[in-house]
């Protein structure tokens, strides 16, 4: 995966718009963040193949911060997944954006394909 490059990576996300596409979405802190600190629980969403059509994408952030995506679906709704880092389109042409915290652990993920992910 590459690190995020802002006019790159909105042009792919605006390529979807007013599409049906199937997200993937995936945040957590991970198992790891309660071995070390007794106040902190592991949280996390797990989302796949959900099906939305979004009128509008935003990439936001960077510089030395993780970036940031909303989705504005067209019954009004959002999708929002914050602290992405890295970007790819994979084999299948899918937008894969991921988020890795400062020891390289998955953090955040949204995935864009116009066909359902496998199971």
């Amino acid at each position: 995966m590459e690190q995020i490059i802002d006019e790159k990576v909105q042009t792919l996300l605006s390529s979807y718009e007013d599409k049906p596409v199937y997200l993937h979405v995936e945040t957590t802190n991970g198992a790891y963040a309660a071995h070390f600190d007794q106040r902190v629980f592991n949280a996390g969403t797990f989302l796949r193949n959900i099906q939305v059509t979004f009128e509008h994408a935003q990439l936001k952030g960077g510089n030395k911060d993780p970036y940031r995506v909303g989705l504005k679906l067209k019954d009004g709704g959002w999708v929002y997944v914050q602290g992405l880092t890295h970007y790819e389109i994979n084999e299948h042409g899918e937008l894969l954006l991921a988020g890795f915290n400062y020891e390289g652990q998955l953090a955040a993920a949204l995935e864009i394909s116009t066909q359902p992910f496998n199971a």
